[in-house]
């Protein structure tokens, strides 16, 4: 949940037309009402709606089993929650178009205070774990209406010239809910050396996600905008959800190249599972915990920003040899991470370190090299999802192309989470999770390779456009 700012990213790397040239332009309000009313402080605002609600979930997921001592429930949850999203993506569009994406923004939201309030009520009472899994599945459905909203103001709000600075305040605000979040749990357990966290954590997260509810109300209305460049934004229409199904078969019809990245979609959040439920919850006590999630999602702001900036945008190489460079960058990161988590992994199973055992804490001596590596999963994870994402964008400049692209990447990625974090529920071999986490990251990186060398391109041909519009495809049939 936490990979979908990538997402407009590609699907906003066309060469389209500037709207200036094409609009009448409106004079923009003066004084107070035009910073309020400025693109560049709604995208900040939306920042911190996701920074209050997905923020926290990362925070609370982050933490290992939603900061339990049991988290068989958190586990069935999280497998509730992923098929509901994967299943629902495909309509959220729909919906956003009757809701429009302020009403939807608030709608969606309200999900993650309801999932929160379920760890606190089993906190409360044992017996609740049932609420978990229901908040979960309805998060779900919340959740893809939260994000198909993001994405239509993201779309919509920047000019050309501003598409990568509004992507970037968006990730750095909402990336920093993980941090803070994280912080948060950490000071608040910090006098604590139990496995799971109190009542406190929960109902400071609770606050949180319900000032995330409120927040967009303050968003302006979308018709009402008016861009930094004089012209008036025009929302995003997403197409209906026929349309999407029909968008899937013609997508990998003009390009099955597409099919080599399925793996690496599958599993770009497969390997949470492990990391933070067979590792960060199995090995350590809660306030460890909560200083491993910081580091893990602080170090994702700048594996993000190296692997994007400095090697995938560089202007040093062609196309062609940073797609290799990137390729081979998470490649050996892949390889070098899982090779050094094995080492840990053979030397524990679920029964040598039950729930509520006495796990390691931060003043230990064997703290150091335990926490270097969840600082590296954090670079991994976010040098995988922007790799993800760019090669993606390195296939197409069509908007339509890659919106569907984004479409198998939700999916995929969700199903595949839905997969991992059910068979945690069911209490699999720690070792087989990670073997299974490992084999499939090595995997999906080969798998892709041949993509890259043989579709990447220095330029994107206009003959590589090959996917219509559908929405025009569809009014011509039903004429």
């Amino acid at each position: 949940m936490s990979t979908n700012v990538e997402e407009e990213k590609a699907r906003g790397s066309g060469d389209d037309l500037n709207q200036s040239e094409q609009d009448e332009l409106f004079e923009r309000p003066k004084g107070w009402r035009g910073v309020y009313t400025h693109p560049t402080t709604q995208v900040a605002l939306l920042g911190f709606v996701c920074f209050m609600c997905p923020g926290m979930f990362n925070a609370l997921t982050g933490l290992g089993g939603g900061g339990k001592v049991d988290p068989t429930s958190n586990s069935n949850s999280n497998a509730a929650l992923y098929a509901t999203f994967a299943f629902f993506a495909f309509f959220s569009g729909s919906a956003i178009n009757v809701l429009g994406p302020r009403l939807a923004l608030i709608l969606g939201t309200w999900g993650y205070s309801l999932y929160i309030a379920s760890f606190l009520a089993t906190n409360i009472n044992t017996g609740a774990g049932t609420f978990v899994v229901v908040a979960g599945a309805i998060l779900g459905v919340c959740a893809s209406l939260l994000w198909t909203a993001q994405g239509a103001i993201m779309m919509a709000y920047p000019t050309e010239a501003q598409k990568g600075l509004y992507i970037g305040i968006f990730w750095a605000i909402f990336n920093l809910g993980g941090v803070v979040g994280s912080a948060v749990a950490f000071g608040a357990n910090f006098h604590s050396e139990s496995n799971g966290v109190g009542n406190g954590t929960y109902i400071a997260f609770l606050i949180l996600t319900l000032i995330g509810v409120v927040l967009p109300v303050f968003l302006v209305d979308p018709l009402k905008m008016i861009r930094s460049d004089g012209t008036k934004v025009q929302p995003v229409k997403h197409a209906s959800w026929k349309t999407e199904f029909l968008g899937l078969f013609i997508a990998v019809k003009a390009d099955p190249w597409i099919i080599l990245l399925f793996p690496m979609f599958f599993a770009s959040n497969y390997f949470y599972t492990w990391q933070f439920n067979g590792y960060n919850a199995a090995l350590f006590n809660i306030r460890a915990r909560g200083l491993n999630n910081f580091v893990y999602w602080t170090s994702q702001i700048f594996g993000s920003f190296f692997i994007g900036f400095f090697i995938l945008d560089s202007k040093r190489f062609r196309r062609r040899a940073r797609a290799f460079i990137g390729w081979g960058i998470v490649f050996v990161f892949a390889f070098a991470v899982h090779i050094w988590a094995y080492f840990y992994q053979r030397t524990y199973t679920r029964a040598s370190v039950p729930p509520n055992a006495t796990k390691m804490d931060f003043t230990d001596p064997a703290y150091p090299a335990h926490v270097w590596l969840m600082i590296f999963y954090g670079l991994l994870d976010s040098m995988w999802q922007t790799t993800v994402y760019w090669l993606m964008g390195a296939m197409s400049n069509d908007p339509a192309k890659l919106a569907v692209f984004t479409g198998f990447y939700k999916s995929l990625q969700s199903a595949g989470s839905a997969v991992i974090w059910r068979v945690d529920a069911q209490y699999a071999p720690y070792m087989n999770m990670f073997i299974s986490t490992w084999c499939l990251a090595v995997g999906g990186l080969i798998v892709a390779f041949p993509m890259v060398y043989l579709r990447v391109k220095d330029h994107t041909d206009l003959e590589d456009e090959t996917l219509l519009k559908i929405a025009e495809a569809e009014k011509e049939n039903a004429q």
